[in-house]
């Protein structure tokens, strides 16, 4: 049984998370790193973060040099789209998402029926963001995340996605030690901090939402994401077509929403 989790909560004290009662100094470089952090740690207590999840969540946090490497070096969304699908591996994908689809069909029809989301985007989706779970990232997420909140690029952005790794922290449903992409995206298809609080959903009915370990609560949610982001049953998810702004939302590179399309017609339709 599919149970999605009370989004709506998370989301409003999300929102009410926004307004630090003071704003620790932003960075360019890791000098400031742990000043910042020591000064954002009350402002975490105070938007509802209790002191103890506070403490143990930041206890192995550090500057992540790879993340700061990887943000300001994405150069793979400029090459063309066939360029783009031979260096994903767009064929492999393809070939083992028909697999997956056999496999797991179960599962992907049951998500259908509940989001009227068929198999063919959530496992492009899939493929294209952990190659099926194989590789869900190497670097500590919450170290990730802090990082990319104290770094003057897009502070305000990440510091938003931060509070949202702290609230999943303290509800059970992200430890510490748990690793992922290098701008803080978790489980097997890279939802950022703040969406798995708002689409993120318990696939496998074992009250927690487990985008890491649950294949079942990360396709779910992939497909919660969707429809929250206009996905209609039943309507065609080609450029064009009424679906594709869905999975416009999924990633703003042209090349990349391309992608998904096509492999998932090729996966559907295979």
């Amino acid at each position: 049984m599919l149970k999605t989790l009370r989004a709506t909560t998370f989301v409003a004290a999300l929102t009410s998370m926004a307004a630090p009662v003071a704003a620790a100094q932003c960075g360019n470089d890791s000098s400031g790193f742990n000043a910042w952090m020591q000064a954002f740690k009350p402002q975490a207590v105070a938007n509802g973060i209790s002191p103890q999840v506070v403490e143990r969540a930041f206890a192995n946090v550090s500057y992540n040099r790879d993340t700061i490497r990887a943000d300001r070096g994405q150069k793979s969304f400029k090459l063309s789209f066939d360029q783009f699908m031979e260096k994903r591996g767009g064929a492999t994908i393809i070939a083992r998402g028909k697999k997956m689809k056999n496999t797991h069909g179960q599962l992907l029809a049951s998500i259908e029926r509940r989001y009227g989301v068929p198999a063919g985007p959530l496992l492009a989706i899939w493929g294209m963001e952990t190659g099926f779970g194989s590789f869900l990232g190497n670097q500590n997420t919450l170290s990730a995340v802090a990082t990319l909140a104290y770094d003057c690029r897009r502070s305000d952005y990440f510091t938003e996605q931060l509070y949202a790794a702290l609230t999943l922290v303290q509800r059970g449903d992200l430890s510490p030690s748990d690793k992922g992409a290098a701008h803080g995206e978790i489980g097997q298809t890279q939802f950022l901090p703040a969406n798995v609080v708002r689409y993120g959903v318990d696939g496998d009915g074992d009250g927690h939402v487990d985008l890491v370990r649950s294949r079942a609560d990360a396709l779910a949610s992939t497909a919660n994401f969707l429809v929250g982001h206009g996905w209609r049953a039943g309507a065609g998810y080609q450029p064009g077509e009424p679906n594709y702004g869905a999975i416009q939302g999924w990633n703003a590179a042209t090349v990349y929403q391309q992608a998904i399309a096509h492999i998932g017609a090729a996966i559907d339709g295979g």
